[in-house]
């Protein structure tokens, strides 16, 4: 049985992992992941699964069970308590009207496979083997040992170059892009069309001026590229189409960059996940001089920590970490060292392989439940598909009706509205919990089938 307890690693360090389980599970039942009657686990069994003491899970029970959210029977085990419904206002009434039973939007890893256990005991290391100065203010490139651990993992996993003294670290990749944005002062910066609104709404707020350039089934066309300063590009699987870009676009985009002093920045936001080969390296392995590698742990581990890294060209080096300096100062420490931990201990590793498998899955049985399904694109890598449909509108109007959420195409043009453009749905498949997911997709190849 899998709780998907979410045991959130800034809990457990303010308050201990007894603590911690017991509001844990507290809030697995109050939003209806534990149902009244279903039965927990055994004591020893979550301990071994959490990375626990049985008398941790056991204290926790044993509160719950005071606190009347678990009912304990000799010969019956821990079950979940009925508890009556809170009541709602009209606005929360209304927020959860709109809900929708089921979410395919992209965007999102499976949070509920976060390794809880293993940050947990990286963080332990951390913290016990930290010196007295990590607490104080640090260098706004990052922790010397994230960005060491960073250069022999990228090295390796994606084939990046990237000497520790070349790299930044970042709240995330958002931050990566305002600030590389700012050092830029002004210039203009070309983005795939279709791509993320939001990142080029980051751009623009930090003083960038954003031209489409468009994709096709081989990626971003770079001779329309024309006199922009720097381009930013999804590579090894371009969002939302999900194509991966060819390797003749690859070698021409390499030349346009160093024939007009341009810059490349890479967002390789989910490069690790390929399903049917291994990983395309990174394309600042072929042009380190030239590419700027935007790389992110929300994909591989989950959003909230907000860790994230650029690998710069050393030309840049000095100006972005001054532009860290005074955004920030530096990214929070506890986190980048507990990180390092992880890597180095090959435990990323393995939960980065764990991941593949689990999404591979999930992809497998997305492509097997749509059955064969003309103009599905994207499914070779990542965490979403693209799925072709005659009305887009239409069927995202049928989806909702049935309770069931899906991103647009169109949402995604630089000028959203135009007529001509391809139409489709992009599904994310990251997000759902494991139970939840195959009847999603019965939903979503329902919604499908009326659009035949």
């Amino acid at each position: 049985m899998d709780l998907h307890l979410e045991l959130r690693p800034d809990v457990i360090a303010a308050v201990g992992r007894r603590a911690g389980l017991e509001r844990a599970l507290r809030e697995a039942v109050r939003d209806g992941r534990l149902a009244p009657g279903e039965r927990l686990p055994a004591t020893r069994r979550l301990a071994e699964e959490l990375g626990v003491s049985r008398n941790t899970v056991k204290a926790a029970y044993d509160q719950l069970v005071a606190e009347g959210f678990l009912t304990a029977r000799q010969g019956s085990g821990t079950r979940v308590a009925s508890l009556p419904a809170p009541e709602a206002g009209p606005a929360e009434a209304a927020a959860r009207a709109r809900e929708p039973r089921f979410d395919l939007r992209p965007g999102s890893p499976d949070v509920g496979a976060f390794p809880a256990a293993a940050w947990l005991r990286a963080l332990r290391r951390a913290i016990a083997s930290a010196p007295s100065l990590a607490y104080d203010y640090g260098d706004p490139r990052g922790r010397i040992e994230l960005r060491t651990a960073l250069s022999g993992y990228l090295g390796r996993a994606r084939g990046v170059v990237a000497p520790p003294e070349r790299i930044v670290i970042t709240s995330g990749y958002v931050q990566g892009l305002a600030l590389l944005t700012r050092v830029l002062d002004g210039s203009t910066l070309a983005m795939e069309d279709p791509g993320l609104p939001f990142h080029r709404e980051v751009v623009r707020r930090n003083g960038g001026r954003v031209v489409p350039v468009p994709v096709d089934e081989r990626g971003l066309l770079v001779e329309e590229l024309g006199d922009a300063a720097a381009v930013v590009v999804t590579p090894a699987h371009q969002y939302p189409t999900g194509v991966t870009l060819h390797p003749g676009r690859r070698r021409a985009l390499g030349d346009w960059a160093r024939a007009r002093d341009a810059l490349v920045v890479e967002d390789d936001y989910d490069g690790e996940f390929r399903y049917d080969r291994q990983p395309v390296g990174a394309l600042q392995g072929m042009a380190p001089g030239q590419v700027v590698y935007l790389g992110t742990a929300s994909k591989t581990l989950g959003p909230a920590l907000r860790l994230g890294w650029m690998v710069l060209p050393p030309h840049l080096v000095d100006a972005v970490a001054d532009a860290k300096l005074h955004s920030d100062h530096h990214t929070e420490t506890i986190g980048q060292l507990a990180l390092a931990e992880l890597i180095d201990s090959h435990a990323y590793d393995r939960h980065v392989r764990a991941s593949r498998l689990r999404y591979r899955r999930r992809r497998d049985l997305l492509v097997d439940r749509l059955g064969g399904r003309r103009g599905v694109h994207g499914i070779a890598a990542g965490l979403h598909a693209l799925v072709e449909v005659a009305d887009e509108a239409d069927v995202v109007a049928r989806a909702e009706a049935a309770g069931l959420a899906v991103g647009r195409l169109g949402d995604h043009w630089h000028t959203p509205g135009a007529t001509g453009r391809p139409q489709g749905l992009v599904v994310g498949y990251g997000t759902p919990r494991e139970r939840a997911y195959p009847q999603a997709l019965e939903v979503l190849a329902g919604v499908l089938g009326r659009d035949a």
